[in-house]
Order: structure tokens, then C-alpha cells, then sequence
């Protein structure tokens, strides 16, 4: 049987769980205090509960996943003798990977993706303030700075998807509905004044995947069609209402790419990017097995444009803006590899899931997709581990949906169902003949 708890205890562990989005983005230490009883009473499940091991056995490719990348990062810091440093950001997916021992028991479904939600609302309310309260141009929410926008952008994106999951699940009442699009209103809108590009442009198809996903299983195409496109003009619209900044940024894109130049034209977030890129490929080639060591690129550069090999406009970054890229020039071939695994390995997962005759499976499994295909696209132009924030929230809600989905799918009862409707299947007589 599963792992059944009192009813305070059960509310109490799904309040805490629905903490976490919220502490990822402050910085108060009060934060750790969530964290710290959720990882004790994670422990204790996994040592003295088999249903939960065996909700972890099911969800082997995710919990292989992160297993993989936490010994990756391990082996890399030890052949370059990088000290323990470097391993603060890796001890955070051994964090999650216990934490997820949680979503195996019998949770307040209502409390958890409910406080996704008031969190969203709440992050995205500090958006809405920074920039038009204190005239702050790009938000940047409570945690990390300036410099922490892109990953707050991705934070409530991925809270927007994670409501949007939950929203069309059937089995939502009416009012937690209306708390959930609401959600999406406030983290969009939080997003969007974050003026980060890369988020929003992964987010697009990450919304609409979701929603033809729903599409297909209720029928209604029509209708998921029209959502689509009324969300991309409603972003649209948005974009270019709240302020100017925001369409200047995406027009220059197209002008960056084509007056890039090395030696004498690398200003500019896009241009700084791709010379990063050059700079960061040339590491592969010199490195091309072990890279040049995790959290090792910044050093890299400044050696780079010393020798006169890359251009100053990027001396003040100690990562690449894309996080294939980074994993192979720190990591070699295999660390790029392990990097494509952690992010393969939990889509194939999900993907096998999505169509589902339960929702209790459909809506975690749909969830954890949706994350990893806006990480996956993310990648492609910001480094999405390489701060705390956006590397939590990636293996907590990956990790946590697929031990919830594997709750549904690994227990004795679910097993016997599974039997029986192979069973009715087989035993179906045909069809008469058409006369």
C-alpha cells in the first residue's frame, strides 16, 4: 500500500511542497527552513517505505537522470581539482531527487498545485511593482539581482505551464480553475516585464503543446486551435502595450546577427552570445574529452582575450548563455551527452504517459513534459543550471511529477487494472460481419 499519513500530516507535507517555487525565489534564510523538513521526511520515506521505492524504481529514467548528472558533475570536479565549490549547485539535484520521495504519498492535491499557483500570483505581483512601482526596467523578483531576470523569467513561466497542466485537468473544480488562469495572467505578465527573450520564445510552444495535447484527448480541436492563437496574439498585444523595450529587444535580434563581428562588432546581448559561442567552441576543440572543468569558463575567457583570441565585450561573463554549449566546452563530449540524457530521458517518460485513460497519471505526466520541453528550448540560448533557482525548479517539478505519475502507475491496484483491461481486451469478442 501506499504511504498513508494522518490528515495533518498529510496537509502539512503538501503546504511545504507547495512552498518550494516561493523559496526558490527569495533570499531570506527562512527558505531552507521548507526545504530541510521536506528532505528529512523524504529520507525517512525512502528508507522505510517499499511503495516508495518502488515509485522510484518505476521513474528509473528520471531518477537515472539526475543520478547521472549528480555524478557527472562529481567526476569532472574531482579530475579537475576544483575543490568542493563547484558541488553546492550539484548537491541541490541530490536535495530533490530525496524531496521527491514526498509526491508518493497520499497528498491535499487542491493545497499543492493551489499554492503553485499563489506563488505564481505572488512573483508575478513583484514583477508588476518593480517595473511600474519603483520604475525598475527589467524585473528581477527577490532573489539574485539584476542579473537573475532570465531565471525568474523561467521560473514563472514554468509555473504558468504547471497551472495550465492542472487547469485542464477534469477533475479541477470550477473556483480552482479561476485561480489558475489567474496564475497564468500574473506569471506571463511577470515574465514579459522581465524582458527576457529566450523564456518567452521557449514558452510558446511549450503552451501550445499542452494545450493540443488536451485537445487530442477531449476531441475539441477546434477549440485548442483558436486557444493557441488567441494566446500568441494576446502575448503579442501585451508585448508591445506594456512597453517599448521589450519589441526593441526581439527587433534587434535579425541587425545583431548579421553586423556580427568578432574583432570589431560584438556588442550587444546578441553578439556578446555569439562570440561567447566561438569562444566556448574553441574550448571543445582543446578539450574535447574532459572540457576545461565545471565552472571553469569564465577563467577560460579571460585567458582567451589576454591571448587576444576574444573580443573584451564579453569578459564579464562567467557562463556562455547556452547550456549545450557550456556542458561540452566544461564537461567535453560526454558531459554534452549527459546533458542530452538528463534532458531525454524524462521527455521520453513523459511522452509514453500523456495518453493515459487518468488523469491522475495525464496531469503529472503532462506537467513534467511541458517543463522539460521549455527547459530544452531555453537551453538553446541561456544557461538554465547554471544558477540555483532555475536548477531547483527543473528537478523538483521533473522529478516530483514523475514519482507522482509513478505513485499512480507502480502500486499493486494499478497493476491489477492494468491486468484486467489486457484481459477484457483479449477476451472482446469481434465484431459480426457486416451482412
Amino acid at each position: 500500500m501506499q504511504a498513508l499519513l494522518k490528515p495533518w500530516q498529510s496537509w502539512f507535507l503538501s503546504l511545504l511542497l507547495a512552498l518550494i517555487p516561493l523559496s526558490l525565489a527569495i533570499s531570506q534564510r527562512i527558505k531552507i527552513l521548507p526545504v530541510a523538513l521536506l528532505f528529512l521526511a523524504g529520507a525517512w520515506f525512502v528508507v522505510a517505505n517499499a511503495p516508495t521505492r518502488r515509485s522510484y524504481r518505476y521513474a528509473w529514467p528520471v531518477t537515472a537522470a539526475a543520478v547521472l548528472l549528480l555524478g557527472f558533475i562529481t567526476l569532472n570536479v574531482l579530475l579537475h581539482q576544483l575543490g568542493w565549490r563547484p558541488m553546492d549547485r550539484a548537491a541541490h539535484i541530490l536535495l530533490y531527487l530525496v524531496i521527491g520521495a514526498i509526491f508518493t504519498c497520499t497528498l491535499r492535491p487542491v493545497a499543492v498545485w493551489a499554492g503553485f499557483s499563489l506563488s505564481t500570483i505572488a512573483l508575478g505581483s513583484v514583477c508588476l511593482f518593480q517595473h511600474f512601482g519603483q520604475g525598475i526596467e527589467r524585473a528581477y523578483g527577490l532573489n539574485g539581482g539584476p542579473s537573475a531576470s532570465i531565471e525568474l523569467a523561467t521560473l514563472l513561466l514554468g509555473l504558468s505551464l504547471v497551472a495550465l497542466a492542472r487547469l485542464l485537468d477534469r477533475r479541477t473544480g470550477t473556483v480552482e480553475r479561476l485561480l489558475h488562469v489567474t496564475a497564468m495572467v500574473f506569471g506571463t505578465s511577470g515574465a514579459l516585464l522581465t524582458q527576457s527573450r529566450g523564456p518567452l520564445l521557449a514558452f510558446a510552444p511549450a503552451f501550445a503543446m499542452l494545450v493540443l495535447l488536451h485537445a487530442r484527448r477531449s476531441g475539441h480541436w477546434r477549440l485548442g486551435v483558436l486557444v493557441v492563437v488567441g494566446a500568441c496574439v494576446g502575448v503579442t498585444l501585451a508585448t508591445y502595450t506594456m512597453h517599448d523595450e521589450m519589441t526593441e529587444r526581439f527587433a534587434a535580434i535579425g541587425a545583431e546577427v548579421t553586423t556580427f563581428d568578432h574583432r570589431h562588432e560584438a556588442r550587444g546581448a546578441v553578439r556578446e552570445r555569439l562570440e561567447m559561442w566561438r569562444t566556448a567552441g574553441r574550448a571543445v576543440g582543446e578539450h574535447p574529452l574532459a572540457g576545461i572543468g565545471i565552472g571553469e569558463f569564465s577563467h577560460y575567457v579571460d585567458a582567451e582575450i589576454a591571448a587576444g583570441r576574444s573580443n573584451p565585450s564579453i569578459g564579464r561573463y562567467n557562463q556562455p548563455h547556452n547550456e549545450y554549449v557550456e556542458a561540452a566546452a566544461t564537461g567535453g563530449i560526454l558531459g554534452l551527452l549527459v546533458l542530452l540524457a538528463t534532458f531525454l530521458l524524462p521527455l521520453s517518460y513523459f511522452a509514453r504517459h500523456v495518453r493515459d485513460r487518468d488523469d491522475a497519471v495525464v496531469t503529472p505526466a503532462r506537467t513534467g513534459l511541458a517543463i522539460v520541453v521549455l527547459y530544452m528550448l531555453c537551453a538553446l540560448t541561456d544557461s538554465v543550471f547554471y544558477r540555483v533557482m532555475p536548477q531547483s525548479f527543473y528537478f523538483f517539478m521533473v522529478l516530483g511529477m514523475a514519482l507522482l505519475l509513478a505513485r499512480h502507475r507502480s502500486s499493486p491496484i494499478a497493476d491489477n487494472d492494468a491486468a484486467r483491461r489486457r484481459t477484457s481486451a483479449s477476451t472482446t469478442p469481434p465484431p459480426d460481419p457486416p451482412t
